[in-house]
């Protein structure tokens, strides 16, 4: 089980990976269309999600998978926002919200290292 578990895990990281990269060329071999435009962000923002169920996924690291989908996801956004390509109205929310849930997830993170014998 474990091994299957870590290849499933495997293999949404390297997707989400491709996303990050190439989204445009992933939207044509998966659904025979070029993305383009907004469909570029949110395959971007999917491939950061599937980065962190990757990672979630792997034996033992689920609150890490989450962390590293909510650090990386902060960065993405705030980096839109910043950039001035993309910003809708709850952009900076999101962001905020971000910052909070990976600051929570970093404390609780320290604090289950810190307890582990």
């Amino acid at each position: 089980m474990t091994r299957v578990l870590a290849l499933a895990a495997a293999g949404e990281i390297v997707t989400g990976l491709a996303l990050l990269i190439t989204p445009a060329v992933v939207g044509q071999v998966l659904l025979g269309e070029e993305l383009a435009g907004v469909a570029v962000i949110v395959a971007r923002v999917a491939g950061f999600a599937l980065i962190g169920l990757g990672v979630a996924c792997w034996p033992g690291t689920p609150l890490v998978g989450m962390l590293t989908y909510s650090a990386t996801i902060t960065l993405f956004l705030a980096y839109l926002g910043t950039a001035g390509n993309s910003t809708g109205i709850l952009l900076w929310p999101a962001v905020v919200l971000h910052v909070i849930l990976t600051i929570l997830l970093i404390r609780a993170w320290s604090g289950a290292k810190k307890t582990k014998p």
